[in-house]
């Protein structure tokens, strides 16, 4: 089958988010920012925002459980806009080759619905997408087959008819690529822009 739609995660393939660009300032000791980040401010408590629990909700709860590291915890979405580099020029170079196709483009991404505004604000480039599923705000996360019936619902409005087989999903975490792929997508775990262009060529997209 042909493919129909791409789909792009954001983080890690279109824009570059780390909170390492935060901390490093806040905790200077490697291995300090490495414990705090992996034990304190760990992705498995940001996924929970992402996936729509309220920012002073979960602040305050992880306060109780580290008040020695209050400031820092706080820190972390009340700087949150310094995590944000800009985007991944590459990747946007890629996702621009397919738009110079006419390929019709969608966004599927894990992120807090009261940190999307910022990033929808400040990089234009999030607008060119036909639809983005923004977890935080439809309260389902990747990989949860869910959220792809979401996207997918979503891209059949558009595209009414596709299947799974006719889409591809481009997304920097390998678990949520494989969880894709599980549905019978066509998941692409993006290491780098060269890979995933290669990878799209493979399967008969004009990049």
């Amino acid at each position: 089958m042909a493919i129909k739609a791409v789909v792009f995660d954001f983080g890690g393939v279109l824009i570059d988010w780390s909170p390492e660009y935060l901390y490093r300032e806040l905790i200077p000791d490697e291995s300090e920012r490495r414990w705090f980040l992996t034990h304190v401010c760990s992705m498995d408590w940001v996924i929970r925002q992402d996936g729509g629990q309220p920012i002073v909700e979960a602040t305050d709860e992880l306060i109780a459980q580290f008040p020695d590291h209050a400031p820092l915890i706080r820190a972390f979405y009340e700087r949150w806009h310094q995590m944000v580099a800009g985007v991944l020029d590459d990747g946007i170079a890629l996702m621009e080759k397919l738009e110079a196709a006419e390929v019709p483009l969608f966004g599927l991404t894990n992120w807090s619905a009261e940190t999307f505004p910022y990033a929808w604000e400040h990089y234009p480039v999030l607008r060119r997408f036909r639809d983005i599923v923004v977890s935080g705000r439809v309260k389902l996360v990747k990989p949860d087959p869910a959220i792809f019936a979401e996207m997918r619902r979503r891209i059949e409005l558009q595209l009414p008819g596709v299947e799974p087989a006719e889409l591809v999903f481009i997304d920097d975490n390998a678990k949520n690529a494989e969880a894709a792929t599980a549905l019978g997508w066509h998941g692409v775990h993006h290491t780098n822009a060269a890979q995933t262009e290669a990878k799209l060529r493979e399967l008969g997209l004009p990049v």
